[in-house]
C-alpha cells in the first residue's frame, strides 16, 4: 500500500513538472531577465544581474463567468520579438526617443494572451484579450513579492477611513512621500502610483503603469505586514451622485460587482516596473513607449507654452486704477503682461462660469468673456479655461464647439478625483472630443498621466502630483523641498505634472508659513527657478502675480524665455529624496537646473559632453539665501567644459545655466 502512494505521489509530481513551463526574457543589454512560468499559477520575476530583485509573483485576471486568465494557463504558441528603432515625440522631453526591447508573448486556449516586454530599464507585461464577446473582469490579481524587506518611497491616499477602501477610492492622488520599510507600510491604507522600492545596492524599482484606457487605475496595499505589494482596484460606478466641490463632482454611491467591462477584443494597461539607479529612474520613458501611439495625425495646431496663472496668486494685482478680481479689466491685465514676456496663455481659472450651476455655458456678469478672447488674440496670447468635472462632462461636445468656435485654445478639466474604468474613459474621451476641436487641455484634479499623453499629445499637461498649490494652506511642518527632489525619481517616470512653480516670494525652512491670498514657496528662489529645467511641463504656469513678476526681471525673464518641451533631455546627477540635476537642450541652447533638499551641497557637475568653451547665463543661490530665500545672483560667465562647474546650493538651493553652443 506504501509503495502504491509513493507511486501514486510520484506520477502526480511529475504530471506537475509537465504542466510547468518556464519561458525567459532578457534586456537587449542582458542585464535584466525575466522568467515566466505557467502552471498552478503565472508568475513572473525580476533579476537584474543575476540578482533577484523580484520573486516570482503571481498574476491573473477573473472573469464573470468564473473562469481565470492565469492559473492553469495552457500556452498555444510562444512569440518572440525584439524592435529597436525611435519614435518620434515632439511634445515631450525629447524630439525622438529610443524604441529597444525584446518581447515575448504566450497565446493561450481561451482567446487570451500575455506580452512581456524587457527593456534595459524595465520590465512590463500586459493582458491581451482576442475574443469578441462581451465580458466583465471581477478582479485582476497583481502582486510584487519582493525577497528582501526593502525601503519604500510610498504616496498613501489621504483621504478616507483605514481598512475603508470605498472612502479612499475618491481622492486627489496628491500626497508627500512616506519612506519606511515595506513590513511598516500601513495595511489599511492605499497606496498610488508610481510607488519607488529601494533594492539596495545601488538599485531601485518603480511601479507604475501605462495606456491606462477604459480601465482601473493600480492601487498598492501591504496586506499582512511582510514583503508583498498586493493590487487593488475600484469597482465600475453603479450609481453616482452629484456632489462635492461646488457640486462639480460626481459621487459614487453603488458600484458594480466587477472592476471593468469589456466589449471585445482590446490590451489592457500595462503593468511596468522601472529598474536601475537613482538617475536611470529619472531618465525613463518607459510609460511613454508603452502607450498607444498618437490618435492626432497632425500635431502642428497643439501649441506648448507657458500661462500666466491668476489663482494661486489670488488675483493680487498692485498699481492699477480698477478693483482686482474675476473681472474683465483683470484679465485685460493678464493678458498685456503675458503679451509683454512673450507666455503663449492666460488662464481664466474657477470663477468665471457662474457659481453651483455646473453650466459652463453660464458665464459671470463681469466677465465679458468674448472681449477677453478678441484681446487676447489681438496680442498673440490663447485663452484657456478652468471647468469643473461634471459641468464639462455633461455637455462636452457642445462645450467645445461654442468656445472652439469663440477662439478659445483650451480647458483645464478639474475635479475628476477618481480613476474607476469609467474616469479613466473620460480622460480619453475628453482629450479626443478636444482634439476633434483643436483644443489643448490641462487634466487638473486627476491620475498620474500614465500614456495619455502619448496617445492625445492635445493633453499637454496632467497632475495627480502635490504640486505648490498646496504651500496656499499646508503648515510649516509640511516640507515640500523633501518632495521636490523625489518626484523627478518616481512620480516624473509616469509623464509630465502640472506641478505650477514659479513663486517670487521664497522663504527659508524657518520663515515658511501658508497664505492664501500672498502664498510663498518653500527653499530659494533659484530652486523655483530650476524646477522649470528639472520638472516636464509643455504647459507650464507661472503662478505670482504679475505685480510680483514685474518686480523681479531678471527671474521673470528666464522663467518667461525658457522652453516646455525639447530636444533632448539628459540626468546629469541626483540621488532620490537627495538632489538632482537635469539638463535639456533646445536646438543648440542648453538649460540646466539642480535642486537640493535642506542640506546645502557644493557640486561639481560634468559638462564634457558640450565639449568646448561656452558663453553662459547662470542663476546661483546668494551668499545670504540660507537666511534670505530670495537672495540670488545672476552672472553672464565663460565655461570651459573640460572642468567640472562648481556651484553651491544653499538649504533648499538650487541653480540655473543656461548655454549657447553655437
Amino acid at each position: 500500500m506504501k509503495k502504491t502512494l509513493l507511486f501514486a505521489a510520484a506520477l502526480l509530481s511529475v504530471a506537475a513538472a509537465a504542466a510547468q513551463k518556464s519561458y525567459t526574457l532578457e534586456s537587449p543589454n542582458g542585464t535584466l531577465k525575466t522568467t515566466v512560468t505557467t502552471g498552478p499559477e503565472l508568475t513572473y520575476d525580476i533579476a537584474c544581474n543575476g540578482r533577484t530583485l523580484l520573486e516570482p509573483s503571481p498574476i491573473a485576471l477573473t472573469l464573470d463567468n468564473g473562469t481565470a486568465w492565469g492559473p492553469q494557463a495552457r500556452v498555444t504558441k510562444a512569440l518572440r520579438t525584439s524592435v529597436d528603432g525611435w519614435i518620434a515625440s515632439p511634445l515631450y522631453r525629447a524630439d525622438s526617443i529610443r524604441e529597444h526591447y525584446n518581447a515575448l508573448t504566450l497565446r493561450m486556449k481561451g482567446d487570451w494572451e500575455i506580452e512581456f516586454r524587457a527593456y534595459d530599464d524595465g520590465v512590463a507585461y500586459r493582458f491581451i484579450n482576442r475574443g469578441k464577446r462581451p465580458f466583465a473582469i471581477v478582479n485582476e490579481k497583481v502582486e510584487y513579492r519582493f525577497p528582501e524587506n526593502f525601503q519604500a518611497a510610498v504616496p498613501y491616499v489621504t483621504v478616507g477611513k483605514d481598512g475603508d477602501f470605498e472612502s479612499q477610492f475618491h481622492n486627489s492622488f496628491e500626497n508627500i512621500y512616506t519612506v519606511a520599510p515595506l513590513s511598516e507600510m500601513n495595511p489599511g491604507r492605499l497606496a498610488f502610483l508610481p510607488l519607488a522600492v529601494d533594492a539596495g545596492q545601488g538599485m531601485k524599482i518603480c511601479l507604475s503603469e501605462s495606456d491606462l484606457c477604459d480601465y482601473p487605475g493600480l492601487y498598492l496595499r501591504n496586506a499582512d505586514g511582510g514583503k508583498t505589494l498586493s493590487g487593488v482596484f475600484a469597482a465600475c460606478p453603479a450609481r453616482e451622485e452629484q456632489g462635492g466641490h461646488n457640486q462639480l463632482e460626481m459621487l459614487v454611491r453603488e458600484r458594480e460587482g466587477y472592476i471593468a467591462r469589456v466589449q471585445g477584443p482590446r490590451p489592457f494597461p500595462w503593468r511596468m516596473a522601472v529598474v536601475g539607479s537613482d538617475t536611470q529612474l529619472a531618465a525613463s520613458t518607459l510609460s511613454y513607449l508603452l502607450a498607444a501611439p498618437s490618435k492626432i495625425d497632425d500635431l502642428s495646431w497643439i501649441r506648448p507654452g507657458k500661462v500666466a496663472w491668476e489663482w494661486w496668486n489670488d488675483w493680487n494685482i498692485t498699481g492699477v486704477d480698477f478693483r482686482a478680481g474675476i473681472n474683465t479689466e483683470t484679465y485685460k491685465y493678464y493678458i498685456d503682461f503675458a503679451a509683454e514676456q512673450g507666455i503663449e496663455y492666460v488662464i481664466l481659472d474657477e470663477g468665471w462660469a457662474v457659481n453651483l450651476q455646473a453650466d459652463l455655458m453660464q458665464v459671470v456678469p463681469e466677465i465679458d468673456l468674448r472681449e477677453i478672447v478678441r484681446y487676447g488674440a489681438s496680442k498673440n496670447v490663447g485663452i484657456i479655461l478652468w471647468a469643473g468635472f461634471h459641468a464639462f462632462n455633461r455637455d462636452m461636445e457642445q462645450v467645445c464647439r461654442h468656445y472652439a468656435e469663440m477662439g478659445v485654445k483650451g480647458f483645464k478639466v478639474d475635479f475628476m478625483d477618481r480613476d474607476d474604468q469609467k474616469m479613466t474613459a473620460f480622460n480619453y474621451r475628453a482629450a479626443e472630443t478636444a482634439a476633434k476641436y483643436r483644443l489643448v487641455l490641462d487634466l487638473h484634479g486627476t491620475h498620474k498621466p500614465a500614456g495619455i499623453n502619448r496617445t492625445w499629445p492635445n493633453v499637454l499637461n496632467i497632475e495627480g502630483v502635490h504640486g505648490l498649490e498646496q504651500l496656499k494652506w499646508r503648515p510649516a511642518v509640511h516640507d515640500q523641498v523633501k518632495y521636490d527632489v523625489m518626484i523627478p525619481f518616481i512620480r516624473q517616470i509616469s509623464g509630465p505634472m502640472d506641478y505650477t512653480q514659479g513663486a517670487m516670494i521664497n522663504a527659508t525652512r524657518a520663515n515658511y508659513h501658508p497664505s492664501n491670498s500672498e502664498p510663498m514657496s518653500q527653499g530659494t528662489r533659484c530652486h523655483q527657478l530650476a524646477l522649470y529645467v528639472v520638472l516636464d511641463s509643455p504647459l507650464n504656469m507661472l503662478c505670482d502675480s504679475p505685480s510680483n513678476y514685474l518686480r523681479e526681471e531678471e527671474s521673470t525673464r528666464f522663467i518667461a524665455s525658457i522652453p516646455t518641451v525639447w530636444d533632448e533631455t539628459r540626468i546629469l546627477a541626483g540621488e532620490i529624496g537627495e538632489y538632482i540635476v537635469t539638463a535639456r537642450r533646445k536646438g543648440s541652447t542648453w538649460y540646466i537646473g539642480g535642486i537640493t533638499d535642506w542640506t546645502p551641497r557644493d557640486l561639481k557637475i560634468d559638462l564634457s559632453f558640450l565639449g568646448g568653451v561656452h558663453s553662459a547665463e547662470v542663476f546661483r543661490d546668494g551668499v545670504n539665501a540660507d537666511r534670505k530665500a530670495s537672495d540670488y545672483s545672476r552672472e553672464e560667465i565663460r565655461i570651459d567644459t573640460a572642468e567640472p562647474f562648481a556651484v553651491h546650493l544653499a538649504p533648499g538651493g538650487g541653480f540655473t545655466l543656461k548655454i549657447e553652443t553655437r
